[in-house]
Parts: structure tokens; C-alpha cells; sequence
């Protein structure tokens, strides 16, 4: 069978749905009380990652998803749902939702933990009816090699991201595209 350019992009399309066929049966609407949960044992695993300390004494606030699905073959999506904690307590529920175009295949899940350095950054994410990543302040993903290197005197950005957890066939969290809303789960 020969492929003509026009059907090119409609089978990709397709592979795309097909291959994150597992991010709609996955991404169910979690609870408050799950979400809670999960976002309480990721932070636990979050502070005891090496260097974490500086970024969660300096934060006015974490926003922690604790399992984003992530999936996709030339078309990809990804969703999670999170909560933002302000010191000990819950300050509201998000979601985060995106979707790529490009070279990649596989699925994954990771977790995601945004530190919002300053109360600026935070109006950011209050302020917008769903907040996508690159329109608002400067996100700095910090890998391994980075995140070692920070001190309480080299935090200053105003977001910082960094992923854990990560599990599955592919290569990394994309954060560009990506839309974080605050929502309302079920009780």
C-alpha cells in the first residue's frame, strides 16, 4: 500500500489517538481525598530527593502532580491532576493537560513538582483562567545535574519544575504546550 501526502498526516493522526488511547482510560477524575493522598506521599518522596531542601524552605507554594500519563506516536498528549500546597495546607486542585506534535512515540508517567518562588508567580497561576506554560512567568526545569547545584543563594527564578518518578518508553516530560487549570473534584 502506498501512502499519498495527503493521507500521510491522517494516519499519523490517528496512530497518535490510538497510541494515547491509554491517557483517556487512565486520566479518570480522581477524588479530593485520592488526590490529597497522592500529592501527600509525593511530597514526602519529593523532600527526601537530594537538594530539594532550599526550594522548599524558599517557595510561597509547591504545586504537585504526582502521576501524569503521558503518551503518543507523532501525536501526543498528556494529563495529570495536582494540588497546590501552600506550608501544610491545600490552597486548590489542577489539572494539567497537553498536547504535542513531533518525533516521538511511547508512554510514560511522571510526576511534577512546580516550587512558585514568588507570590507574582503564584498570582500568575490564580489569575489565569488556565495558565499555559511559557505565557506567564519563567519556568526552569532543573534536572539531576541542576538541582544539585541549588543552594538557598542561587534560587532566582520565579518557577522551578522539576520531574520524579518517571516510568515508561519515553524520553521526557514536555512542559511546552501544556495548560495548567484550576478545577473542583468530587468529595
Amino acid at each position: 500500500m502506498t501512502l499519498s501526502r495527503r493521507q500521510f498526516p491522517l494516519l499519523a493522526a490517528g496512530a497518535g489517538l490510538l497510541a494515547s488511547a491509554p491517557l483517556a482510560r487512565d486520566a479518570a477524575a480522581a477524588t479530593a481525598t485520592e488526590i490529597s493522598r497522592d500529592v501527600a506521599e509525593a511530597e514526602r518522596r519529593l523532600r527526601a530527593m537530594e537538594n530539594t531542601a532550599p526550594l522548599f524552605s524558599q517557595a510561597q507554594a509547591v504545586l504537585i502532580f504526582p502521576r501524569i500519563i503521558q503518551g503518543g506516536f507523532i501525536v501526543g498528549g498528556q494529563y495529570g491532576e495536582g494540588a497546590l500546597r501552600r506550608g501544610a495546607s491545600h490552597q486548590g486542585y489542577y489539572r494539567i493537560v497537553g498536547a504535542s506534535f513531533g518525533l516521538q512515540a511511547g508512554a510514560q508517567t511522571s510526576g511534577l513538582a512546580m516550587f512558585f518562588m514568588t507570590e507574582a508567580a503564584l498570582r500568575a497561576l490564580d489569575n489565569a483562567d488556565g495558565w499555559e506554560i511559557g505565557t506567564g512567568p519563567s519556568v526552569v526545569a532543573l534536572d539531576r545535574g541542576l538541582q544539585a547545584n541549588v543552594t538557598s543563594t542561587t534560587l532566582a527564578e520565579p518557577v522551578y519544575a522539576i520531574t520524579f518518578g518517571q516510568q515508561g518508553l519515553m524520553a521526557a516530560l514536555a512542559l511546552n504546550g501544556t495548560k495548567i487549570t484550576r478545577f473542583t473534584p468530587e468529595r
